[in-house]
């Protein structure tokens, strides 16, 4: 068909056409109403990022002097980060000439890997860079387990032995 043609056409239809394919040989086109598409083209994008989770990472941040209490403290907010789903960084910073000493920053990463180490998985295990000593941990993913519920068994009336009765018993236990 000429491209004068299809124009007729799409302007008969009372449609738009649109070219889809440019650089084929020959270029291809489609008669559409180009409005519609483009607005069902952001509505699909819309549904798409509504969909999607957001990655957050917090991090947190540990000195090799750090204190008993403030590493409790630390590792506290750790465990209620990775209980909302969040990745955690894990930071050693090293200042002056303490950059010699890694064995501690190791020694301190494995502290708290210890200490949260049920509800946790290790992305990526500690690593120098530059002055700081960083780990990555993300949430253990939660199986949920099926609970079972327990089958009732009915009672016959507690007045009545009469076999037809255990619907009104039902009816009377239901109405107290």
């Amino acid at each position: 068909m000429t491209p004068h043609e299809a124009v007729r056409v799409a302007e008969a239809k009372g449609l738009d056409l649109v070219e889809v394919s440019p650089t084929a040989n020959p270029p291809v086109c489609r008669i559409m109403d180009y409005g519609k598409y483009k607005f069902m083209e952001a509505k699909r994008e819309h549904a798409a990022r509504a969909k999607q989770k957001n990655i957050v990472v917090k991090e947190v941040k540990f000195r090799p002097r750090t204190d008993d209490h403030d590493f409790d403290f630390k590792v506290k907010h750790i465990l209620r980060f990775l209980e909302e789903g969040d990745k955690v960084k894990v930071v050693v910073m090293f200042r002056g000439r303490e950059v010699v000493h890694r064995d501690i920053g190791y020694r301190i990463i494995e502290d708290v890997l210890t200490r949260i180490g049920e509800k946790c998985i290790v992305e990526k295990p500690a690593g120098i860079d530059g002055r700081d000593m960083h780990a990555i941990i993300i949430p253990r993913p939660v199986e949920q387990i099926k609970k079972e519920k327990p089958k009732t068994t009915k009672s016959p009336a507690p007045n009545s032995g009469e076999p037809g009765s255990e619907e009104e018993g039902a009816k009377v236990a239901g109405s107290i």
